[in-house]
């Protein structure tokens, strides 16, 4: 039976597979399975093992906690979405994985000004808080 925490590790390994730009076949040569297990990882209908998460880790290079980022997103008190969360769907985004690999492939100097330009963006759609006299 498929579970929410597996549906979710599944997610975060296919958006770092695509991200890294593997296909399922190359990472899937990696740990040493077929590229249908990767399938099924990455749609939760099989469930990852433990040894099998440190092998996709290690192939992926990210920390194993990585797959389980953003699982306890929601705020237990109020059931309200933590804003500094980025939405799920967002990174599975072509759009965003394009931009992000051209953002990488440039050097530092470009770099530091397109993220110094996207920030003073942020900024300015901001809403200006303005005090009101009582």
């Amino acid at each position: 039976m498929t579970n929410d925490i597996d549906l979710h590790v599944g997610k975060r390994l296919r958006r770092r597979r695509r991200l890294l730009g593997l296909t399922q076949q190359t990472l899937a040569e990696e740990v040493g399975i077929r590229f249908q297990q990767i399938q099924k990882y990455e749609c939760g209908a099989n469930r990852v093992s433990a040894a099998r998460l440190f092998e996709l880790s290690e192939a992926l290079s990210v920390p194993i906690q990585y797959f389980y980022e953003g699982l306890g997103s929601n705020d237990p008190l109020t059931g309200d979405i933590d804003p500094d969360i980025i939405a799920p769907d967002v990174l599975s985004r072509k759009e965003t994985m394009d931009l992000v690999r051209a953002y990488y492939a440039m050097d530092d100097a470009p770099r530091k000004h397109l993220l110094d330009l996207a920030k003073s963006l942020e900024q300015a759609a901001k809403p200006k808080l303005r005090l009101v006299a009582q």
